[in-house]
């Protein structure tokens, strides 16, 4: 007989998928009001917060390097971040510039009406539940994709 017990509670990945595309489409259709997007905002207020390395600024986020340079693409052609020359010549700093700090204060409304919209909806406190489960989700994975590239590389 084969063993279901893996599958009782369904796909994980497919679930977690689904809620941060909906999370998601919610935040976008506030944000569309400010001109960007919900990738654009949360990237730049974490690059408001310190000017980074572009590896930096993506080991940070959790994020693969060249797909936060594709995300970082519109960001600069708005005039928002700069990437300017780092102490080494193929290093480069995601910086924010004055019209990305007037962005994300212009945004800041459409943000917290989205996550008031949320918070309403789930309930304050189910949302900070979400939030503790999420971040001890992220603590107790972590040293797993950590140890799972250590191995492709040794291989």
């Amino acid at each position: 007989m084969p063993d279901t017990s893996a599958t009782t509670v369904g796909c994980t990945c497919f679930t977690l998928r689904k809620l941060t595309r909906t999370v998601s489409r919610l935040y976008d259709l506030h944000l569309a009001a400010a001109g960007m997007k919900t990738t654009q905002y949360s990237l730049l207020r974490s690059i408001a917060r310190e000017a980074l390395p572009v590896a930096g600024l993506a080991a940070r986020l959790a994020t693969e390097r060249t797909t936060l340079t594709r995300t970082l693409k519109p960001l600069i052609d708005a005039g928002w971040v700069v990437l300017s020359p780092g102490a080494d010549s193929r290093q480069r700093i995601v910086t924010i510039t004055a019209a990305g700090l007037d962005a994300i204060k212009s945004a800041r409304q459409a943000w917290r009406s989205a996550q008031t919209e949320l918070e309403t909806a789930l309930g304050t406190e189910a949302v900070r539940d979400l939030h503790r489960q999420l971040d001890s989700a992220l603590l107790q994975l972590s040293p797993l994709l950590e140890r799972s590239a250590r191995h492709a590389n040794e291989d």
